[in-house]
């Protein structure tokens, strides 16, 4: 009889640029991977179908604990990309207890869009959420690439499968 196993995530770090940013974030809401969904219809079939045609935009949001002066200026430039990176610790439990510890690390190449200046409330600290867009975006699990999107470039990998090698080839780039 196989036993359960139970994977838990539930801490991570964050780098601006490869520098950590360890305690000054208290939320980062990584992008959304949504495709678009093209609606098909055509004489002769009995019902309509979606199938895919590319993907929204990834957008994510970082709520950070404070300012920091060390940070902002890289959220302020919407020219130039930083380079984001959250590192969490995958563990696997099963009736064994704790079996297992892999990286769970994702990278993303974004811009900020929307970059506070604070929230204010009397004897509360201030509020600070910045957004953004993703134009790339890597997870990968003990070493092991899941998912790999290059908005820019027409990348989308699945465990290291190219999805859009032959797509790439017939538009001719």
């Amino acid at each position: 009889m196989a036993g359960i196993q139970v994977n838990t995530l539930n801490n991570a770090n964050i780098y601006i640029d490869g520098n950590s940013l360890l305690g000054q974030a208290e939320e980062f809401k990584l992008p959304v991977v949504k495709f678009k969904m093209a609606e098909h219809k055509a004489v002769g079939m009995v019902g309509a179908i979606k199938l895919p045609s590319g993907f929204e935009a990834l957008e994510g949001e970082i709520k950070w604990n404070s300012f920091y002066a060390n940070v902002w200026p890289k959220l302020l430039d919407p020219f130039t990309p930083v380079q984001l990176q959250a590192r969490g610790s995958l563990e696997t439990y099963t009736s064994q207890g704790r079996t297992q510890q892999v990286p769970y690390v994702v990278f993303l190449t974004a811009s900020f869009y929307e970059v506070p200046t604070g929230d204010f409330k009397q004897n509360d600290k201030a509020e600070f959420s910045s957004k953004f867009y993703a134009t790339y975006i890597k997870q990968q699990v003990n070493g092991a690439d899941v998912l790999e999107v290059d908005a820019m470039a027409n990348i989308y990998k699945v465990g290291g499968v190219d999805k859009l090698d032959l797509y790439r080839t017939n538009i001719g780039g």
